[in-house]
């Protein structure tokens, strides 16, 4: 058995925080109180996170039901919660196969929680960082089949990975190894729709957590989607992506903007 990291109670974790946010029981006071400064400032918080998995599960349905998309790359998975990318993705397919990637040990530790699935489909875990792509594509041949497409996921991972040169580098990377007809899903935090209150949350983030975070625009979003066609209606608040009818009330600008690309 795993034994858990050491955990620096005086620095707030990104996973954590964010595991708070959903209602999860992994964090400590140091992270309730980081989640709690921001949510002073950014009192939306808790419907963006929320936001943020539902446009992950309308994606899912939409690969695996119109796409034919059956297999997933979950890079950034974080601390796992109710409802899961592999049960999102074997509840409209129960052969889907689905890879979770973190480099988190505190995530790695719950692991096994992601494992559970359905007879006919896969699940697996690596250990692996987002920087470095080619270490998670070879990992990823034991899980997925890389002649096949592949849809990669990425929520809210590359606000951390600050220099546009960088993020550029690691999707080419990963999307220009994948079969054609392999998608791109993201979502990343802007500041469009409630701007300098944002700003002031990431400022707070920035001063206590783990990694630093880096706002970008809905112009630069869209450019993280380079040579990828994007699927309508683009890069847009993640309410407003495909909302189906019973989420009619959550279909309203937010600052997590949300996208969908293929590969040609």
């Amino acid at each position: 058995m795993s034994t858990p990291p050491p955990v620096d109670t005086a620095v707030a974790h990104s996973a954590r925080v964010w595991n708070y946010w959903l209602g999860g029981r992994d964090h400590h006071p140091v992270d309730r109180e980081t989640g709690d400064r921001i949510a002073e400032v950014l009192p939306e918080i808790v419907d963006i996170v929320l936001a943020t998995r539902s446009f992950r599960d309308r994606v899912v349905s939409h690969l695996v039901e119109r796409e034919g998309v059956t297999q997933f790359l979950d890079i950034g998975t974080g601390l796992p919660t109710a409802h899961n990318t592999h049960e999102a993705a074997q509840a409209a397919e129960p052969a889907a196969r689905v890879l979770y990637v973190d480099h988190d040990p505190l995530v790695k530790v719950r692991a096994r929680a992601l494992l559970t699935g359905t007879p006919e489909g896969a699940t697996g875990y690596l250990h692996a960082d987002l920087r470095d792509p080619a270490a998670i594509l070879a990992g990823a041949a034991r899980t997925l089949d890389p002649t096949r497409p592949v849809a990669v996921v990425l929520l809210g991972v590359l606000p951390f990975v600050g220099d546009d040169g960088e993020a550029a580098r690691i999707l080419d990377h990963l999307m220009g190894a994948l079969a054609p007809g392999s998608f791109l899903a993201l979502t990343h935090s802007t500041c469009e729709a409630t701007g300098p209150r944002a700003v002031e949350a990431v400022r707070r983030w920035n001063e206590a957590g783990d990694e630093p975070y880096r706002l970008r625009t809905p112009e630069e979003v869209r450019g993280l989607f380079a040579g990828l066609d994007l699927v309508e209606p683009g890069v847009v608040p993640c309410p407003l992506w495909r909302p189906v009818p019973a989420q009619a009330a959550w279909a309203r600008p937010m600052d997590e903007y949300g996208g969908l690309a293929r590969r040609p």
